[in-house]
């Protein structure tokens, strides 16, 4: 295992801890709103805290980019860790046990190491630049398909940007009726990493942050998928928009996710 993406799986299981522990005695937990549809958690800040103290012990001059605290920039701003301490936290807070750790690397502005952890199934999914992906060090692949039929796709509701509800739920309904079904489990993190070990076929979501998205975009790569924005294009980053799967069955979402494109999310 790549030296730094050790650390960056040490730093997930120590803030899976953090988590499983809070989600059993889950009357303690204490929330806080952010913005519209928007929670924070004392977990969420604690499993952020024990992330980064774990990679400054090993890189105390690696910058470092996290949903709660915003952007610590350090003396080597080549090296940017990008954290999710607690993808799915409106999950956590409702007491459904579907959320994730999620920690990058990037390298001179690209991904070069991954790690998804789900605390409560004990699933760690894995990825290195040009080294493939994993789930528990077993090797996976994206599901390769030509077309949407007998597909199974992931999806996440624009809940924080509902102005674009009718554009969302048009691109919904194209996909929705060439698919065998769709699923909405309210995790980015985990929807990505499922794409990656072919659990689910493929996946589309509206207004996601770069920490949402940055490890599950490395682990599709790896895993032979592609990664796009709703044009197919690569503004995903910038957009938030972002389309995942294999190389065909990504061209043939895109066709059908395309003409309901309004001029804001182009």
């Amino acid at each position: 295992m790549h030296p730094m993406l050790n650390i960056a799986v040490r730093a997930a299981r120590s803030a899976g801890t953090v988590i499983s522990r809070a989600f059993e005695q889950h009357d303690k937990i204490e929330i806080e709103s952010k913005g519209d549809n928007d929670f924070v958690t004392s977990v969420d800040i604690k499993a952020e805290q024990t992330i980064i103290d774990t990679i400054r012990k090993s890189y105390p001059k690696h910058s470092i980019i996290s949903e709660e605290c915003g952007e610590l920039k350090g003396e080597d701003s080549d090296y940017q860790w990008v954290i999710d301490p607690l993808d799915g936290t409106a999950n956590f807070i409702k007491g459904i046990p579907h959320f994730a750790v999620s920690i990058a690397l990037k390298v001179k502005g690209k991904l070069d190491q991954a790690v998804i952890y789900d605390p409560i199934r004990g699933e760690l999914f894995t990825a290195s630049r040009g080294q493939g992906a994993q789930l528990n060090n077993l090797r996976v692949r994206v599901k390769q398909h030509k077309e949407l039929s007998g597909t199974i796709l992931a999806t996440g509701f624009p809940h924080k940007q509902k102005q674009h509800t009718d554009a969302y739920m048009g691109m919904f309904k194209d996909l929705f009726v060439q698919t065998s079904d769709m699923r909405r489990a309210g995790s980015a993190a985990l929807d990505l990493a499922y794409v990656a070990a072919g659990r689910v076929d493929g996946y589309f979501e509206l207004g996601l942050k770069p920490w949402d998205t940055a490890a599950g975009e490395l682990l599709v790569i790896e895993a032979g998928g592609l990664v796009s924005d709703l044009s197919g294009g690569h503004e995903h980053v910038n957009s938030g928009n972002i389309v995942a799967a294999c190389p065909r069955l990504l061209k043939v979402m895109v066709k059908n996710i395309r003409p309901h494109l309004t001029p804001s999310l182009k």
